[in-house]
């Protein structure tokens, strides 16, 4: 049996252990932070000098203090101090300053980026994968300027390629 769980590594209670309400609200700790997150900054090196109670952050690149070592893992403040939690493929953090979430792809954390292949709006797609770019028309007419301005705006969305 091992001791952590494969997943966030949170303390597993062996049979026989003494002080398991020790192992027991560590891992709710870590859950606590795991859970849903919600972080102050994302990318920051230095720990803030005074956090308040639960306060999170995703930490830098480079880090100092404290955090040394733990580079791009979740820093949340607890009780007992620092507490870190390796992030996995698809975690989503809540970042509070941006509005935005930020999702670990494997190998860096990736801010307000949505990953899909469909949006879908009370049941109906309304955009797909992006499509195949679409000759400009040339004229003076109206028509063929709205058209014209119709295309502008669709790739000025992304919605299809230039």
């Amino acid at each position: 049996m091992t001791e952590q769980s494969a997943r966030f590594a949170l303390p597993h209670i062996m049979a026989g252990q003494a002080q398991k309400e020790v192992w027991h609200n560590e891992a709710l700790t870590l859950i606590d932070a795991a859970l849903h997150p919600v972080a102050e900054t994302i990318g920051v090196n230095t720990p803030p000098g005074a956090p308040g109670l639960g306060e999170c952050h995703i930490v830098g690149s480079a880090p100092t203090g404290a955090w040394t070592g733990k580079a791009a893992k979740l820093a949340a403040w607890t009780a007992g101090g620092w507490r870190f939690i390796a992030p996995i493929t698809g975690m989503r953090v809540w970042l509070a300053a941006g509005n935005v979430y930020a999702r670990w792809d494997g190998t860096a954390w990736q801010q307000g980026v949505i990953a899909a292949s469909a949006v879908h709006v009370g049941g109906v797609q309304v955009v797909g994968a992006r499509q195949g770019a679409i000759a400009s028309l040339v004229g003076t007419n109206d028509m063929r300027d709205a058209i014209n301005a119709m295309l502008a705006a669709l790739r000025a969305h992304g919605l299809i390629a230039t």
